[in-house]
Parts: C-alpha cells; structure tokens; sequence
C-alpha cells in the first residue's frame, strides 16, 4: 500500500492546461468573477486577486449585499495530468472570494448540495451569535437540499474566513473554505496595487486513485496553493514599484513559512484584524499556523522571476515516501540490469540525491503526478507542491503572464 511520501519515481503524462472550472449554480443570482476597481493614490480598494480562483461581489438587495454559496462535491484539477475529486462551493475549491466593505450589511444564502448536513462558519468575524454558524450549538445543520440565510453588517475589515463547523474533519478536508476580504470603508492607507488571496492545503490521495483521505493525521503527500501544485500554479505577475498584498489562509493540520524571494515585507495583519504601523514586523517569511490568515505588504522593486513557496523542505514537492531505504552515497552500478530482469522498467536511484526525478520521463499510476516538475528558462525546477513565480515586470500592460525574465547582460550566474 501507498502511504504518506511513498517514493514515486513515475512521471503522470502532462497534458495542456484547462481553463479555470468557473460555474455559478442555477437560479442563484449573483454577479461573479469580478474585482472591485484598481487601487490609486486616494486609497481606493485594490483589485482582489485569488490565483486559480474567482471573486464573488454579490448583488444589491434591498440595500442588503447578497451573495449565494453552493455547497457541493467538486472535480478539481490539482495540476494537468491529476484530477481529484473534493467537496467545495460554487463548482470551485477553495470557494470564491467573497468581497464586501466595511459597515455594508451582508446576506449570505446557503444551499447544501453535499450529501450530508453543513453549516458555515464566518471565521474572525464580529456578529449575533446565531450567525456563527456552529451546526448544533449556534443553529440547526443544513439539510441536504436545503438553504439557509446568514444576515448581519460588517463591524470590521481585514481578510478573514468562511469554512464549515459541521463534520469539519471530513468537509475541510475536502476542500470547503474560502476567502472573505472586508475592505476599509476608508481606503487602505498606504493605498494598495495588487492584492492577493492564497489557500494552503494538504491532502492525502492515494497514487493511482482520486479521492483525498479525510482520516490522515499526518501523513500528507500533497499541498497546495489554492488547491493547485506546481507546476499548476498560477504565477503572481506584478508591475514594477507597485504595493502588494499577499494574504495567507490555513486550515491544515500544519504551520506553513511561507517565503517569497528578492525582497522584504511586513506582516501588517491576521484574522484578528489589521496591525497598527508601529507594530509591523519585517518579514520574508511569514509563517502561517493553522486556523489563521495572516497578510504581507512589499513593495515590489526589484524585477525578475521570484521563488514563492512554503520552507519546509518536503511542502515543496509532490508524491513521495519516506519508509524505503537512503540510498544517498550507495554504489548502485549495475542494479538496474539486475532488477529489470525480474521488474522491467525498473530504475536504481537516489544515490546522488533526488534532482534526477525532475530529469526523468517514467511511467507511473494513473492520476498521480511527479515528486518534482515543471521547467524554467534555463531547465529543471526540481520543485512541486506549494511553489508558484512572483513575476515582476516593467513596463507590462496586463497581468497575463509575460514569459520568463529576460535578465540584463551578465547578470546570470554561470560556469567560471
């Protein structure tokens, strides 16, 4: 049996990337995969950016915002080559970002479509006790095929949560979570470029199958950025000089020090609520424990293709195991020959470590991907997981992803 980081050394056929699966169940009347206008020098709201994932503005109502969240089973494309089947919102896992400001007063209709009861929970927010969503304690569970409303105002801004208190080993686990970005009713102060949301996630999908193991304690052989690995991953593609938001959501069993590469930030929030100035802390990496959001600030000046990823070594990668034997430093000359006999296909490695794996093309479980892929300009990037690019660019017109850097005359590291 496959456990936690059982060695894979197959390669899952990489096929073209599909389009994000954006869909808003039927009859729910809502205005989706928007962004608030972009942030100027008045402190006006930046545009929320979640990669690999959508916002949800909702609709006006009566002077009341509305949204409408779908909670039901989800296919979602970890990277090209796997599918896994999740549990989530609106077709989507995480669920869409829900955006609202400061002092608007906020509808949330829910309706079940899993097959069992859920409820939702408005995680860090200030409200009536009865909307906090705690199935059995602070209301009744939703049945499946049935909604029930959320209604309360906004006492608050900063970048909080929304998950379920029901079954919540099994439904979290699953995927259901999502983003709930409540902008200043004052602007931000600096003003804000480029804000964006990222989920962190571990799973446990057994090579060869689809369906995540909501049992596992520990022993996880996938994480994820917004439910996407490397090379997956959208990148985060940023003007030249412009302020930069990253907020980081965790719901896992771990802490994941997260650490961007070229710069430096501040930590200038969490789900408690924005920190005051005096108090932020400096950071490239932020470490994010579970049950918590925390936000980064940067300016981003310096260009080029910048690491982005979780700093514990194994979040980095894909599939793999931990119970065969280290083979670091051992001859195996000539192993090959002698295993193929018995098991053709086979291949001797791990004697000189594991970049080999990102080299290597070799058959493996359907449905299962790499330890290590995905390319860059000048080859291998030996990395999976949690990874994505910080891209920085001058004089870009969109935020579509501009190709690899193009670094100025003798500012690569090269053979001496």
């Amino acid at each position: 049996m496959f456990t936690r980081r059982r060695f894979f050394s197959g390669a899952a056929a990489l096929i073209g990337s599909s389009a994000l699966f954006k869909r808003i169940a039927k009859g729910a009347e809502v205005v989706a995969v928007q962004s608030p206008a972009p942030a100027s020098s008045d402190g006006a709201y930046p545009a929320v950016d979640t990669p690999n994932g959508s916002s949800l503005l909702g609709k006006r109502v009566g002077g009341v915002k509305e949204f409408h969240l779908v909670a039901e089973p989800v296919r979602r494309e970890f990277a090209p080559g796997m599918l896994v089947n999740c549990w989530g919102y609106n077709g989507q896992t995480p669920g869409p970002t829900l955006e609202a400001v400061e002092g608007d007063r906020v509808r949330i209709l829910v309706t079940n479509h899993l097959p069992e009861p859920t409820s939702v929970h408005w995680h860090g927010f200030i409200l009536p006790n009865g909307m906090d969503g705690v199935g059995g304690l602070t209301q009744k569970h939703i049945p499946p095929g049935e909604t029930y409303a959320y209604e309360f105002t906004l006492k608050q801004h900063g970048v909080q949560m929304y998950h379920p208190h029901s079954d919540e080993m099994v439904q979290m686990a699953l995927g259901m979570q999502g983003f709930f970005v409540i902008h200043p009713k004052d602007g931000y102060k600096p003003a804000v470029d480029r804000h964006f949301c990222i989920f962190l996630q571990e799973w446990f999908v057994e090579p060869g199958t689809s369906t995540p193991n909501p049992n596992i304690m520990t022993d996880f052989n996938l994480f994820t950025f917004n439910s996407r690995v490397w090379p997956g991953t959208d990148p985060l593609v940023v003007k030249l000089n412009q302020r930069v938001r990253i907020s980081l959501a965790n719901l896992s069993m771990d802490s994941h020090p997260i650490h961007f590469h070229g710069h430096h930030g501040w930590l200038v929030g969490n789900d408690g609520g924005p920190i005051p100035q005096n108090a932020w802390v400096p950071q490239t990496t932020i470490n994010v424990p579970p049950g918590t959001t925390q936000t980064l600030e940067f300016v981003a000046d310096n260009p080029g293709d910048w690491a982005f990823h979780c700093h514990k070594n194994h979040h980095a990668m894909n599939v793999m195991n931990h119970e065969i034997a280290n083979l670091i430093g051992v001859d195996q000359e000539g192993v090959s020959e002698k295993v193929r006999s018995l098991v053709p296909g086979y291949m001797a490695m791990g004697s000189v470590g594991m970049h080999e794996m990102s080299e290597m093309n070799m058959s493996g479980p359907k449905n299962t991907l790499p330890m290590m892929t995905g390319t860059g300009q000048f080859g291998p990037i030996s990395m999976g997981g949690m990874f994505t690019v910080l891209k920085i660019r001058d004089g870009i017109t969109s935020f579509e992803d501009p190709g690899w850097y193009k670094h100025p005359e003798g500012t690569v590291a090269s053979k001496v």
